[in-house]
């Protein structure tokens, strides 16, 4: 959308000559949830796609990515729609409507109230083109931010590459399967699956159904993981039989993908201050079949004092801003604040200076983000080396979501 490109999701094609009347009522009631009621929009569109289990896949299709569309888009369909600010029902209409007009579609007479013209309509979308935070539909605050930190040709790229539409990627569980024989079984079910060498475990698929459902996911064969998020766990250069820590394991992605690389031996200790996160973890590990993680909660420094230079390689995957994983959560970026970010700073430079203690003598851990931003980044890396010379930085690497991933920074750090 914008500059006359305007986004069309994959089920216009199918369903641009007629609109449901109560698909379109789903989708405004899912959006109120969102921005009045100011839900998370994955659990609303879980929500509402339970909601009615008549509903067939593409109906399913239709709400979830027309919801996600317009969160996505939600400053620039307000800027077209002449809302922008507001979040009450009727506003909320208007950029449903403005949105499928823009989108080619002809409205119905039960949307024909908040029909523009397309000669208004052009006109919103010259002037949208002018301004870079309404074109690229974010925050004035966050256009800003990243201004200081890109260069224009360097920011332009990725804010345009976090409003495309997130790919379906899963990681193979190789405890169980090589990857060829998971190709080989997913394609029995009509799925399209792309491999690549850079990543060795992951396959994109064509989307299709519910995965979570699929018997090859009840068997552990894989987990859905980006492919961005893929690339942390071997910077972290395990070894078999190792003693690793995963200090901010959250429901386990990446402690998971880490007993893989392992081959089942060693230890992984996975830790986080939310014990349903670690629960969540534990069935994870039990359907993965992968014996040799244990889960500990953080009660406070005595946690992380007990763990003291026990840890052959440690990893801080720490809370961020999630700036790099915008197009996988588009409403995060109008739920964002600078003062969200100043707090999370301040989290980061806190573990970063308390739980590198676990670390032994020699060996290695790795700071990672899902966020883009220098100062979640590199600066956090760079005051912590200065205050604690007997570490080294020894490698470093971005992921950035230009690359057709989730965005991601890490950095290799050796304990001397």
């Amino acid at each position: 959308m914008g500059e006359g490109k305007r986004e069309e999701p994959s089920y216009i094609c199918r369903l641009k000559d007629k609109l449901h009347r109560n698909l379109v009522v789903a989708v405004v009631e899912a959006l109120t949830e969102i921005f009045v009621e100011n839900r998370y929009a994955d659990k609303v569109i879980e929500r509402t796609l339970a909601a009615d289990p008549r509903r067939g896949s593409r109906d399913r299709a239709f709400i979830a990515d027309t919801v996600y569309s317009i969160v996505r888009w939600w400053r620039l369909t307000g800027f077209y729609a002449n809302v922008e600010g507001k979040s009450d029902v009727d506003s909320i209409w208007r950029r449903v409507s403005i949105w499928f007009q823009a989108s080619g579609y002809k409205l119905p007479d039960w949307l024909q109230e908040y029909e523009v013209t397309e000669a208004i309509l052009e006109k919103r979308i010259q002037m949208a083109a002018e301004k870079r935070a309404i074109h690229h539909s974010i925050p004035d605050w966050l256009e800003e931010f990243g201004s200081q930190f890109f260069s224009d040709e360097k920011w332009n790229t990725e804010m345009e590459s976090l409003n495309e539409r997130a790919e379906l990627v899963i990681r193979v569980n190789t405890l169980k399967i090589t990857r060829p024989k998971l190709k080989a079984l997913l394609e029995t079910h009509d799925i399209e699956c792309l491999t690549s060498a850079d990543f060795p475990d992951a396959m994109l698929l064509e989307r299709k159904g519910n995965l979570f459902a699929m018997q090859e996911f009840k068997d552990g064969l894989f987990e859905v993981q980006d492919a961005g998020s893929q690339t942390i766990a071997p910077f972290l250069r395990v070894e078999p039989g190792m003693r690793v820590i995963d200090a901010c394991a959250g429901a386990g992605g990446k402690t998971l993908h880490l007993a893989s690389l392992m081959q089942g031996k060693g230890r992984i200790v996975s830790m986080d201050i939310e014990d349903f996160k670690l629960n969540e973890l534990k069935r994870r590990a039990r359907r993965n079949c992968i014996p040799n993680i244990e889960t500990r909660l953080i009660e406070g420094a005595k946690t992380i004092k007990r763990l003291a230079e026990s840890a052959d390689r440690l990893l801080l995957d720490v809370p961020c801003s999630g700036l790099g994983v915008i197009r996988r959560n588009p409403d995060a970026k109008w739920k964002l604040n600078p003062e969200f970010i100043e707090r999370v700073k301040e989290t980061q430079a806190e573990i970063l200076n308390t739980y590198p203690l676990m670390l032994k003598p020699g060996g290695l851990m790795v700071y990672a983000t899902c966020s883009i931003l220098p100062v979640e980044n590199e600066n956090q890396v760079q005051k912590f080396l200065a205050a604690n010379p007997n570490f080294e930085l020894i490698e470093e690497k971005h992921v950035w979501p230009s690359e057709g991933f989730d965005g991601f920074y890490m950095a290799l750090i050796k304990k001397n």
